[in-house]
């Protein structure tokens, strides 16, 4: 193979596998979205009765216990 011909490949193979040009703002865009939905979920999960209840159970028996 003459150096034109590894040049070519060479920049080839570059284009190729650097080919995913904008990917990454694709990416953080996905894994932004599922963020604020998993914040959502959280927020609306502890702030539910249910969980408020059980901390405040938690808290209320570690504050009472005696050392």
């Amino acid at each position: 193979m003459t150096a034109t011909g590894r040049t070519t490949l060479g920049a080839r193979l570059r284009h190729a596998l650097g080919a995913e040009d904008g990917m990454s703002t694709v990416e953080y865009a996905i894994g932004t979205i599922a963020a604020a939905a998993f914040g959502a979920v959280l927020y609306t999960v502890v702030t539910g009765d249910n969980i408020v209840d059980a901390l405040t159970g938690i808290i209320d028996r570690a504050l009472q216990t005696t050392v």
